[in-house]
């Protein structure tokens, strides 16, 4: 009986030294989600938006490798630059090369602006500035390390684009 228990042990414990292994992370359907140090060989020093161009915040940054090779890339941008209505609207960069669900709107393939705004709401902008379409936003209390900007997969399917605790659900 005391074997039984260490081997029960030794399997848990070997479980959760796999789920804390640094780097990407496999999702549902082979999609793997990409850390910090996966999008900064992919993402550009700083971006173009409505007239400007703003440098990135590589550090802060996520995505997701779809199966068949596609990507879906976010990184915070440095917005100082820019009026504080914009500034508001205009936190981060988002790039994907596929039509997303995003908060259940259809977004096509494109590079965005996305800003977490007022009253839990989600707003993404086309490069000009022009709101394309804003989306209710949840809060996860349950979150162990909030970080400025990362993408998890969602347990219940697609995944989760974070700033803190506030997050949106995409999907394809």
């Amino acid at each position: 009986m005391r074997l039984a228990a260490i081997l029960k042990f030794a399997a848990a414990g070997a479980l959760a030294v796999t789920m804390m292994a640094p780097g990407q992370m496999k999702a549902q359907g082979g999609d793997t989600v990409l850390k910090p140090a996966d999008t900064q060989k992919l993402l550009p020093a700083s971006v173009y938006y409505r007239g400007q161009s703003a440098p990135t915040q590589l550090r802060n940054s996520g995505g997701v490798k779809f199966a068949d090779g596609s990507f879906v890339l976010a990184t915070l941008v440095d917005n100082s630059g820019y009026a504080s209505d914009v500034q508001a609207k205009y936190q981060a960069y988002f790039i994907t090369e596929v039509p997303l669900k995003v908060g259940g709107q259809s977004l096509p393939a494109g590079v965005y602006g996305v800003g977490f705004v007022a009253d839990n709401k989600l707003v993404i902008t086309d490069v000009g500035g022009h709101d394309v379409l804003t989306v209710a936003t949840g809060d996860d209390a349950g979150l162990k390390r909030p970080m400025p900007l990362q993408v998890t997969a969602d347990p219940a399917g697609g995944f989760r684009l974070y700033a803190g605790r506030r997050f949106v659900i995409f999907s394809r």
